[in-house]
């Protein structure tokens, strides 16, 4: 997928938001947007929960909002809203500058492109210079590391404003075989905002979070299986992970160098390919492109993308039969809209799940040692599962560290039984959805992206059997989650999933079905709510 691809998609999808409105924001960018949630920050007419990237922009352009101005509104609204979900470890010393810095930029009409003066929160597994990177661990909680990631060199570039870091799954949920998602000895334990005692899902659990909450525009998440898309879907928001190589993930702590990404998180489809398009590592240059589509020069309408395109619904009645009720209403919503949706299995998932786990054993052991040797505090994983022993607050959650354990006595990457391994899960994932998409003629794979949020218990752990982003995540092919509806006050997501590259056409199919489900609503932030009916 060149970025030229992209530039041309993300330029279609603004317009089209512009255009047509989608789930309800104004195709007026300079007309107040209704207000959604009795709790929203409002600032010049904007409602920080509905409002998009295009049209943040076309304020800015014309004088009626500055980046200095929506980043202070952020920061009040972290300041107010974060202390029930504490998904903000921390915000950036630097922002306000960031922000006075796009300001001059737009003043002088010489933005840097869509992500110009808007704020981001980082996962914090992601290197920052002038910020602690502490993937959740007391053990990396020292000095900051001495260069940012090649992800956050590229949103600097971009002019966006690094907001702030984001609490996670510590180490992205591979420390322990029992964990609790959301949960680090750096930030605690992170709430689901719709529900406060339900789970956000992990690992980018703080990232999906904040965006539920509108603490900012949008925010970066990392993947190796399931850690964007599942916070996104438990979350009610939109998570893409990118086809494997899209992202950089230098500076990134890693789980898997084989199925590890980064990718874009927001509360739109559109906001979500306009950051990607930043993002991206290809090298066809689209930087013009994606500033041109924030015009509306083109005249995309999303009201009439799914009309012939066909869809396999992999239905996983394992979810539960509300998730499989949730996956029926949506099957006929995009009948309705002209897709034609047929019901598939994705072949040899038994296999797919048999040799996962023991491959990233592996791959954690060399990809971490290589990690460490670059950060101040343990140096590698035998010194990083001492520390853990060592260090009570370490414990106070889950105190258990079995995969720690089990990857340092996993077979190299170089023993030839791990390669056979990792060959075969590479082949089998991508004839899973090769195959599928070939034999149905599909333009995606849609599935459900989690079940309706369990409650959170240090002592239980998860309850996150959920198998939908497996195929995708396994075979470095892109998956996306968009909001499909809720069973009671809890968020379930749709997944969609498409070819290698084919980053740009899952968006696009992405941003259509977006418009047509129209399942976003503003959390709640209730205390609990009665299990019956959640399947949890």
């Amino acid at each position: 997928m060149g970025k030229r691809s992209i530039a041309a998609m993300t330029a279609a999808l603004v317009a089209g938001y512009l255009l047509t409105g989608v789930s309800g924001t104004s195709a007026n960018a300079d007309a107040p947007v209704e207000v959604r949630s009795a709790g929203s920050d409002r600032l010049s007419g904007v409602d920080l929960d509905t409002v998009t990237i295009p049209q943040l922009q076309a304020r800015m352009a014309r004088g009626s909002l500055t980046s200095s101005a929506l980043t202070r509104a952020y920061l009040r609204r972290i300041e107010k809203v974060d202390p029930k979900i504490h998904a903000v470890l921390r915000t950036s010393p630097t922002a306000l500058r960031e922000a006075a810095a796009s300001d001059k930029r737009h003043r002088n009409g010489r933005t840097l492109g869509p992500l110009d003066g808007i704020p981001v929160l980082l996962k914090d597994n992601v290197n920052t210079r002038d910020m602690p990177t502490t993937a959740g661990s007391l053990a990396l909680a020292g000095n900051p590391p001495g260069t940012d990631a090649a992800l956050v060199t590229r949103l600097r570039e971009a002019g966006a404003v690094t907001l702030g870091k984001t609490n996670l799954s510590e180490w992205a949920n591979f420390r322990a075989a029992k964990p609790t998602s959301g949960w680090s000895a750096v930030g605690g334990q992170t709430n689901n905002p719709y529900v406060l005692d339900r789970n956000p899902c992990g690992s980018s659990s703080g990232s999906a979070a904040a965006l539920a909450a509108s603490l900012a525009q949008v925010a970066i998440g990392t993947e190796t299986d399931g850690s964007i898309v599942c916070p996104a879907g438990m979350n009610g928001v939109v998570g893409h992970k990118p086809s494997l190589g899209v992202v950089s993930r230098s500076g990134v702590v890693p789980i898997s160098a084989e199925q590890d990404t980064a990718g874009p998180m927001a509360r739109n489809v559109t906001d979500t390919a306009l950051t990607l398009s930043v993002l991206s590592e290809d090298k066809d240059g689209s930087g013009d492109a994606a500033r041109d589509g924030l015009g509306g020069g083109l005249h995309g309408d999303l009201r009439d993308g799914l009309r012939g395109k066909r869809i396999g619904l992999w239905r996983l009645p394992s979810l539960g039969p509300d998730v499989d009720a949730l996956m029926t209403r949506t099957a006929e919503k995009l009948r309705k809209a002209g897709a034609v949706v047929v019901e598939v299995t994705p072949p040899y998932q038994t296999r797919l799940a048999e040799l996962e786990f023991p491959a990233l054993l592996s791959e954690f052991h060399r990809d971490i040692d290589a990690y460490l040797a670059t950060r101040e505090g343990p140096r590698n994983l035998a010194e990083l599962i001492e520390f853990n022993r060592t260090h009570p607050q370490e414990q106070s959650c889950f105190a258990g560290q079995e995969l720690f354990e089990q990857a340092l006595a996993a077979p190299p990457t170089t023993d030839p039984e791990y390669r056979a391994m990792r060959s075969e899960l590479k082949d089998l994932s991508q004839r899973s959805l090769d195959e599928t998409l070939s034999t149905h003629r599909l333009d995606a794979i849609a599935a459900p992206t989690n079940p309706p949020a369990w409650t959170t218990d240090c002592a239980r752990g998860d309850n996150d059997v959920i198998p939908s982003s497996t195929p995708a995540a396994v075979a470095g092919y892109p998956s996306l989650s968009v909001p499909a509806g809720s069973v009671g006050e809890l968020p379930v997501g749709l997944l969609l999933m498409s070819g290698n590259h084919q980053d740009a056409k899952l968006l696009e199919l992405g941003a259509s079905v977006e418009d047509r489900l129209n399942a976003w609503r503003a959390p709640r932030y209730l205390p609990t709510v009665d299990t019956a009916g959640t399947g949890r």
